[in-house]
């Protein structure tokens, strides 16, 4: 109740209510100081109902050349105030009123998304000072390397990486994931995440103003203020429509004044058809459809960079997948080592030195084996990647390198060699290891489909989509045998493909519809930039896959994807609906006062509440909930909602 009269919009409406009351009274209720009420009443509704809004459409005329909707109202009341009826002007007014506070407030809902995501931010952190103890700080005072300490229950107060202890994670509100994430050393944290248990250390890796939650309320904010195509359409059409229909209004006066010879009869008319031929419910059908399909997609773990984003995965009947770390877990184990020097112990070193400078899937589970076994990694300098191919840098003793076959031949150096042949043979990912011309042996890698994978491709081909490729670098008997278990067609699967070669077969498929490309925003920065639409997965703390995608699906659960695209096909057939509903209604209006004796009330009902029905029918996205987790973002909503009330 505090926020409701906080708001002067409220205000003003239950201002014009009251008054409407008054005028009411005066008319209806018998006896002299009723009627003394009528006038008082009629000057409050037009006063607090008409002003405010004649103030804003002649401030937008002035200043920016923009005729508002508001306009068309107030002239018509003010119209019927001129022809002796200034108690249908003040029903228009005070409909209108009202009907404009619960559009704003409802719309509202579609923004708190941002205020939820604020909420949950921490205002203070336990840091340990250089002697050892911990001192509470402001999170807004953390500094890139403090080391901060977290007690169960409390909410991580910027992104870090732990330093010290082991613990559950809940991070449902950043990635959407209903069970908790065990986390240990090395491992990395987002501010708002509650430690669930255990004592952590954590060292910052960013300050409260570079954080995930930062960068989510930038795209949230950006992508509400960015306008779809068919949202620029309806602004368009409103504001030209809105001339034609004052031009109209006018052709209307002088033609019923024309048949009638009655200038207040053929005021009244014209007052009420501008009502009718109003558009306001044809402006307000698509914003508050494709704000409220944000929010709820925001709330879900999914981040569209704009309503075009929106619009444009509802169109999209082909998908093209990268394999690694996107259809697969990325959580690839090293199977067999071959080194043909027969010391694998020195070659498990180099190779995890050259791969301590990647952040790739696989080079993350060579250093995990090389650790597993007590091996430091070699010291490897002048480390550069190549992308698609691997990576180069030298030890030493020359150049030393590590990848595919591809780089393998780009060395010069043959991998046909017996022992190798037999990993080249399997169903594994093979990684060469060379200096110079000369191939030092290699490793094969496992990686397995996501449990979520199988489900959510399912599911998009239960919905329609006409064409799912996967399109990896990968050989393509690793791409076949994690292909084969997800459903995928043998010509659905394209192995071996390098960047440019994911770019090629995007734009081959865009060639025949809407394109969508799912990867992993780094190493498919390239494909992301080509499709129609690019989809970065598990882009929670990436940076890059923020940047170079147009939806990131925050958390590495591949129904996201599918939730993103139903919610997406679902908004558009909202829009539609509200945009067939609303013309129906202004049609059926304007026709019942061209041909018959349409009285202003109903005008003014026929017209508001087809305003209202649109919005209403707009928020229907933000009622469902995802079924697979129980979302902080939607807790923290509601939270601050009932501290308002």
């Amino acid at each position: 109740m505090q926020s409701l009269l906080r708001d002067s919009s409220f205000l003003l409406s239950l201002m014009t209510v009251l008054g409407m009351l008054l005028a009411l009274a005066g008319i209806w209720l018998p006896g002299e100081w009723f009627a003394a009420l009528s006038f008082p009443g009629l000057a409050i509704v037009y006063l607090a109902g008409g002003f405010p809004a004649g103030w804003r459409a002649v401030t937008a005329l002035w200043r920016e050349q923009v005729l508002d909707i508001d306009l068309l109202m107030v002239v018509a009341a003010v119209a019927a105030a001129a022809v002796g009826a200034p108690l249908e002007g003040a029903i228009l007014l005070t409909l209108f009123s009202v009907a404009g506070t619960m559009e704003s407030r409802a719309l509202g809902r579609a923004r708190h998304a941002i205020e939820a995501l604020m909420a949950l931010r921490p205002e203070t952190a336990l840091r340990k000072t250089a002697s050892g103890s911990v001192e509470e700080v402001a999170a807004t005072a953390l500094e890139v390397g403090d080391i901060v300490v977290l007690r169960p229950g409390a909410r991580v107060p910027t992104d870090g990486t732990i330093a010290v202890g082991h613990g559950g994670v809940d991070e449902a509100n950043i990635t959407g994931e209903s069970m908790p994430a065990s986390k240990g050393p090395g491992e990395p944290v987002y501010e708002a995440t509650v430690n669930l248990d255990g004592v952590l250390d954590v060292t910052v890796t960013r300050t409260v103003g570079e954080s995930t939650i930062a960068r989510m309320i930038r795209l949230v904010t950006e992508a509400q203020a960015a306008k779809a195509p068919s949202e620029r359409f309806s602004a368009w059409f409103g504001q030209r429509y809105t001339i034609a229909v004052l031009i109209g209004a006018f052709v209307a006066f002088a033609a019923f004044y024309w048949l009638y010879s009655d200038w207040q009869q053929a005021m009244y008319k014209a007052a009420t058809l501008l009502v009718a031929a109003s558009p306001c419910a044809i402006v307000i059908s698509v914003p508050a459809a494709i704000l409220s399909a944000l929010s709820a997609a925001a709330r879900g773990g999914v981040l569209f960079k704009g309503g075009a984003a929106l619009e444009t995965l509802a169109a999209v009947d082909s998908f093209a997948f990268d394999k690694t770390g996107t259809l697969t877990t990325g959580q690839a184990v090293v199977t067999q080592i071959v080194a043909l020097d027969e010391d694998t112990q020195g070659f498990l070193s180099l190779l995890a030195g050259l791969e301590a400078h990647s952040e790739h899937h696989i080079a993350t589970a060579i250093r995990r084996e090389a650790a597993k076994r007590g091996l430091d990694p070699a010291k490897v300098a002048g480390v550069s990647a190549r992308p698609g191919a691997g990576i180069t840098g030298h030890d030493g003793f020359g150049t030393v390198w590590a990848g595919n076959a591809y780089l393998a031949a780009a060395m010069g150096a043959p991998v046909e060699v017996g022992r190798l042949q037999a990993l080249a043979d399997s169903a594994d990912t093979v990684i060469y290891l060379g200096r110079g011309s000369t191939v030092l042996g290699a490793v094969s890698v496992a990686d397995e489909a996501r449990a979520s994978s199988g489900p959510a491709l399912d599911a998009l081909r239960a919905s329609g989509v006409r064409r799912v490729m996967m399109m990896t670098g990968d050989r393509r008997a690793v791409a076949q045998r994690i292909g084969a278990g997800l459903g995928f067609d043998p010509n659905e699967i394209h192995a071996e493909m390098l960047p440019e070669d994911k770019v090629r077969g995007v734009a081959a498929l865009a060639d025949t519809g809407k394109v969508a490309f799912v990867g992993d925003g780094v190493n498919d920065a390239a494909a992301l930039a080509r499709a129609d639409i690019g989809i970065a997965m598990g882009a929670a703390g990436s940076e890059v896959a923020l940047q170079a995608a147009d939806v990131a699906l925050l958390s590495e659960d591949m129904r996201q994807l599918s939730e993103a695209h139903d919610l997406a096909r679902r908004t558009a057939l909202i829009i539609r609906q509200n945009l067939i509903f609303a013309i129906v209604v202004m049609v059926v209006l304007v026709t019942a006062g061209l041909f018959f004796d349409l009285p202003l009330p109903l005008a003014v009902i026929g017209h508001e509440g087809g305003t209202v029905l649109v919005v209403l029918n707009g928020l229907r996205l933000l009622a469902r909930r995802p079924t697979r987790k129980h979302n902080v973002l939607t807790s923290a909503s509601t939270e601050k909602r009932e501290a308002d009330a």
